[in-house]
């Protein structure tokens, strides 16, 4: 028989923190071994719950989620997600600029089916959030990687963005804060990237899911707060902030400059329409949780366990001799640098999963979040203090056998 394959679109679309080497973990697995997984986010697994309110009155409404509810979503979320964006100092959003989806990811990717032609170019960071990289391919479009420069805090390289800028682009992505780097952006470095989206007439995409997730006691901008005659469309969700990733409650805000968006406006509620609508139990939790107590200040706060945990994954880290972290100022993980003379990593899937293989921890090697070099890996900090300890001491085991093997100076 002639042999089913998948479509061209995908030829461009990976997915690494579920790929290859996770597919391997879950073999192990199924083999009898204990995984630790410090591949993703997903925080539920660790021990972080959602909020009582929340499950609380998803529970209450469920009778009542049966039905389909507006494309865009119920009116009374989207109301507090508005309330939400003012907050924010974002202006001029109503009801209608206001989309819910399920999470997200969801969004991100209809926000780029409706924008994107075949040829068409859209600026992602390198590193991040692969979703963004596969949405602008499977949307037929090509993403061009900007470089964020680790020797200044992760922050994007202006200079590379404004130099890839053709007449073919787009749009701007911020993943801010920054997953995989857990950097945050000063307003300095936002109103730059504004200043470009001004001069060539680009789209600003905001992606803000971690924009409560702060250490240290700093504070988030959102981008598109900081001017109105360009286009934002600025996504957020309950996943991070409050500990519901599989509620896949998210949404998308469209702002700014939208009297000349208003074919792209149209597009987007096509697609809110052709999928019918978001999960209405995940509605129902959004606006107790924009209205609740935020209990993320608790764990991000002096004292709470997320701090604790970040502080502990960076110390250990750091301590293993030839590995370097910029301290992520937010977000869940880390990326840290293996130097290359003590380390010599040709490719860092393999890497990865000679890693899962010894130590049975479960990393993302740092080219499946596009960064240039093999020189980089992601992990999460989610484990409690003793389960991170004894992770963290089985990969520095495994770092000390890799440079006795390869003849390392350290």
């Amino acid at each position: 028989m002639r042999p089913v394959q998948k479509s061209n679109k995908l030829a461009e679309v990976c997915y690494e923190i579920r790929g290859p080497v996770p597919e391997k973990a879950r073999q192990m697995e199924e083999e009898g071994h204990r995984i630790t997984k410090l591949n993703i986010g997903n925080l539920a697994v660790f021990g972080f719950e959602p909020p009582d309110e929340i499950v609380h009155d998803m529970m209450v409404n469920l009778p009542n989620a049966a039905g389909y509810t507006d494309s865009k979503g119920m009116f009374a979320p989207r109301k507090a997600v508005m309330h939400y964006t003012q907050g924010k100092k974002i202006a001029g959003v109503t009801i209608d600029d206001i989309y819910l989806g399920n999470g997200a990811s969801e969004l991100i990717v209809m926000s780029m089916n409706a924008l994107l032609n075949t040829g068409d170019e859209v600026l992602v960071p390198a590193p991040d959030y692969p979703l963004w990289t596969a949405a602008v391919s499977l949307s037929g479009g090509t993403p061009v990687h900007y470089v964020c420069d680790e020797k200044q805090d992760w922050f994007p390289d202006i200079d590379d963005m404004r130099k890839k800028i053709t007449p073919n682009t787009k749009a701007i992505v911020v993943i801010n804060p920054n997953n995989p780097t857990g950097a945050l952006y000063p307003n300095e470095i936002l109103l730059q990237i504004i200043e470009l989206a001004r001069q060539h007439q680009l789209i600003i995409y905001a992606d803000e899911i971690y924009d409560k997730v702060l250490y240290d006691g700093n504070e988030h901008t959102s981008i598109a707060s900081l001017a109105d005659d360009i286009l934002f469309v600025t996504f957020n969700g309950l996943s991070k902030n409050y500990r519901s990733c599989g509620y896949r409650a998210g949404w998308m805000v469209v702002s700014g400059e939208k009297r000349h968006a208003k074919d792209y406006i149209e597009g987007l509620n096509m697609l809110a329409s052709m999928r019918l609508c978001a999960n209405a139990p995940g509605q129902f939790a959004i606006q107790t949780a924009l209205g609740g107590y935020q209990s993320i200040q608790d764990l991000v706060g002096p004292g709470g366990r997320l701090l604790k945990q970040r502080d502990l994954a960076y110390k250990l880290l750091t301590d293993i001799p030839g590995v370097t972290c910029v301290k992520p100022k937010a977000a869940l993980y880390m990326f840290p640098r293996l130097d290359p003379k003590i380390y010599p990593i040709a490719d860092d899937q393999q890497f990865a999963y000679d890693l899962l293989a010894e130590t049975k921890v479960l990393i993302v090697q740092g080219t499946g979040f596009n960064w240039i070099a093999p020189d980089h890996f992601r992990v999460v900090f989610l484990p409690n203090t003793d389960d991170m300890e004894e992770a963290f001491g089985r990969i520095a085991r495994f770092m000390e056998g890799y440079r006795k093997r390869h003849g390392s100076p350290i």
